[in-house]
């Protein structure tokens, strides 16, 4: 038996270290089962736990602690299973007890100050374990500056949108904003900003998928809802006005439906990598009319018609749909508009317009006397 007791904690050690260097080392988007696993019934509690107010702030509030329980769940899990196999390890290669081994290990692993006395196998078992504790620790604290880091780049952008696309953000409001303000030139420049945005996402979103679960800091606010809109706005900008578009909004569908399918493998959600255009996507024509008719009513200029139109801005978005729809589900993102479905109920919340207040009889500026 002892000898068995051995070779779990051998086995369990290598899998608590393999998962270690899954999730904090490695920079390979390699699938992390406790990450996943910790995600899903973390984020199934608080969200069970928000169901009798039943909105979306209330969800919002809620998912808020979803990424620090996970942080400090994966830190738990992982000392647990080291003390779990130093445990066995003690156990199984001398004659201690249980509760002697447990508190053996214990004492090497969380305080540093233990040996066994002249017994030379258990005193490297000992060093080991009490080197493994502050490792994973010290792994732990280098871990969250990445976090963070990406997490202020992604807000930074996802914040000027506000003012662009509304809140929550809508592609069309993107194109309608522009045109009754009069800023169409800066729609390559956004482009060219969230195609880097798009690739940075892509990037550290898969190789440190707790990042999906880090929320923004205003509840009609999400880098995944950022994102469609300002694909969709592509999208459409491409589709009604294929000779004046800008190449940037084509480099940034690009970039953005890239982003989006690296994410996707990394959580392994099913998608077609490589779908026909003619595939039946979820936003329909009737939403899709209704979009236009807006964006022109706001002076946006139209080189093509609504119906011609479609086929393109369809071939687009199915390059995208179903991956964003389920990224935008799992991160429990603001209901917006375009958006998908979500996993609690609440209604859709179109992006807020603000007001437009203008003088209506300006006073002439006094003159100086002469």
């Amino acid at each position: 038996m002892r000898m068995i007791h051995t070779l779990a904690g051998v086995l369990l050690l290598i899998v608590v270290v393999g998962s270690i260097l899954r999730t904090l080392v490695v920079p390979r988007g390699l699938y992390s089962a406790l990450v996943h696993r910790l995600w899903r019934v973390l984020r199934t509690t608080l969200r069970w736990s928000a169901l009798p107010f039943d909105t979306y702030r209330a969800q919002d509030r809620v998912q808020t602690w979803l990424a620090p329980l996970i942080l400090v769940g994966m830190l738990a899990v992982w000392l647990g299973g080291m003390l779990v196999a130093y445990t066995l390890l003690l156990h199984g290669t001398s004659d201690l007890n249980w509760s002697v081994a447990f508190r053996e290990a214990g004492s090497s692993l969380f305080t540093l100050g233990f040996a066994s006395g002249e017994r030379l196998h258990l005193s490297a078992i000992d060093f080991l374990a009490a080197a493994s504790g502050p490792l994973v620790i010290a792994l732990q604290i280098a871990y969250l500056p990445t976090l963070y880091a990406a997490y202020q780049r992604r807000e930074t952008e996802v914040t000027l949108l506000q003012s662009r696309a509304g809140e929550p953000a809508w592609g069309p409001e993107l194109l309608a904003r522009q045109s009754l303000v009069d800023t169409e030139t800066a729609l390559p420049q956004l482009y060219r900003d969230w195609e880097r945005l798009a690739a940075d996402i892509g990037e550290s979103h898969s190789n440190y998928p707790v990042l999906l679960s880090f929320r923004s800091p205003q509840p009609n606010r999400s880098w995944v809802v950022g994102l469609i809109a300002v694909m969709d706005a592509a999208a459409l900008h491409l589709a009604l006005c294929p000779r004046s578009a800008p190449p940037e909004a084509r480099l940034l569908l690009r970039a953005g439906f890239t982003a989006m399918r690296d994410i996707g493998r990394s959580l392994r959600v099913d998608f077609d990598p490589d779908p026909d255009p003619d595939v039946p996507i979820r936003l329909t024509y009737t939403e899709y009319i209704g979009a236009v008719a807006m964006i022109t009513a706001a002076g946006f200029p139209r080189e093509r018609a609504v119906e011609e139109a479609w086929p393109h801005f369809h071939g687009w978005r199915v390059n995208y749909e179903t991956v964003a729809y389920e990224l935008a589900r799992r991160s429990d993102a603001v209901p917006a508009l375009w958006t998908g479905p979500r996993d609690f109920h609440a209604p859709v919340i179109p992006p807020a317009r603000p007001t437009d207040r203008r003088p209506s009889n300006p006073p002439h500026p006094t003159l100086p006397p002469a």
